[in-house]
Parts: structure tokens; C-alpha cells; sequence
């Protein structure tokens, strides 16, 4: 029988059926969380959830799946294209982090542009095992995607969005480590001007890394 995920077998064989399994949220579907919806959705991840509160403009079109929606809400445009995802359609602020039931996820992908609510979302997140919890730092103003780095967050480099985001987290006392892209590649210019090789390659990593982490994880089920 063939279907959607036959080529997918084809390099899994039995493991595909443990992302069937899993539950993953991303945080932020823009041009890195679409296309990290993007690949874990065609892998076969059994269940995803999206949040985001925005909705899509003129401006999204050079880098956002989803972005000839102009004026949709993304996660209700999303939620089109790629039939069974749930979208919900809120900010992430205080007021939904104090109800957000993390613990219902096999993995987090932080993938919003907004500094104070990534690091109140690492907090939260802070007990996590290593490789669960996947956050993206700054993706603009840069060309190479071979220059993309995976790494904790306390070895990231190069970055002036990463290097604010350690200075909040240790600002708010965060001891705790957990997974992020980065790219030190020098900024191409002065405003965010983006370029979908690098912010769509932000994405296609995070989501080879949860894939990759569910394979090293299965020896341990």
C-alpha cells in the first residue's frame, strides 16, 4: 500500500510508527516555525499543536508558508493546509503560560521572536530533559544556511538576539540549559531584512532534531 508516508518508511522502517506517537507544540509559526510544522507534519508526528497570535502579512510573503493568506490568522490558515494540527489562537504571555500544561508535550519548539516570552516559556520549561524543549534565536540579516549551529544555549555565539536572550535568562536567574539554533554569521544589514534559505533552514533543523532525538531516545523506552 502506498500513501503520504511510504517514502518515509522507507528510510524509518518500524521507527516511523514512534513519531506517530508523539506530541509536539510549536510556539510561533513563522519563517522558522512553519517550516519546522512543515517537516514534522510530513514525517508523520501523530499530533501538533501551533500557537500564535498574529496574522499574516504583505510583508511574510518572502519566507512564511501559509503567507498568501494576507490578513488570516496563521494558525487558522495552517490549520487549512495541514489538516489535523490543532491551532490555537492566542499570545503567549503570563496569562497562558500560568494554564499551559507543558507536561502533555514530548517536545516544545520555541520558535517566537519575542524575548521576554521566550525566556518566561524556557522557565516554565526549565525541568525538561535536554533535547525536548527546542528554542530559535535571531534568523535574520543573514545568507549562508551552512552556517547554522545547534548547541546549549550557554555555548551560543555570535548572535546579538541570542546573546540579549542569555542576559534576560540570567537576569531572571535561570539555571537550567536547554537546545538552540543559532547562526554567528555576520548581520548583511541593518534592518530585519530575511532571506528563506536561513529562516526556513532554522526550522528544517529543529524539527531533524526532535526526529533525531526521538531515534536516540528509543533504546531507552
Amino acid at each position: 500500500m502506498e500513501d503520504r508516508f511510504t517514502r518515509t518508511r522507507f528510510l524509518f522502517g518500524e521507527d516511523f510508527e514512534r513519531f506517530r506517537d508523539k506530541k509536539v507544540i510549536i510556539f510561533g509559526v513563522g519563517g522558522v516555525g512553519g517550516f519546522a510544522l512543515d517537516c514534522l507534519y510530513r514525517v508523520g508526528i501523530g499530533h501538533i499543536s501551533i500557537v500564535d497570535k498574529d496574522t499574516f502579512d504583505i510583508t511574510n510573503q518572502n519566507r512564511q508558508i501559509g503567507s498568501e493568506h494576507i490578513g488570516e490568522s496563521k494558525v487558522k490558515a495552517l490549520a487549512r493546509i495541514y489538516p489535523g494540527i490543532e491551532p490555537i489562537d492566542v499570545r503567549v504571555d503570563g496569562e497562558f503560560l500560568e494554564n499551559f500544561m507543558y507536561q502533555k508535550y514530548d517536545y516544545i519548539i520555541d520558535a517566537i521572536d519575542d524575548i521576554p516570552a521566550k525566556v518566561a516559556l524556557a522557565k516554565l520549561c526549565a525541568s525538561i530533559p535536554y533535547g525536548r524543549y527546542i528554542s530559535s534565536t535571531g534568523s535574520a540579516k543573514k545568507l549562508n544556511p551552512l552556517e547554522i549551529k545547534v548547541d546549549s544555549i550557554w555555548k551560543s555565539y555570535g548572535d546579538k538576539f541570542a546573546r540579549k536572550f542569555r542576559e534576560l535568562l540570567k537576569k531572571e536567574g535561570f539555571c537550567g540549559d536547554f537546545k538552540v539554533i543559532f547562526s554567528p554569521e555576520n548581520p548583511k544589514c541593518k534592518p530585519l531584512g530575511s532571506f528563506s534559505a536561513v529562516t526556513g533552514s532554522f526550522g528544517l533543523q529543529m524539527g531533524s532534531e526532535v526526529i533525531c532525538d526521538i531515534l536516540k531516545r528509543r533504546t531507552q523506552c
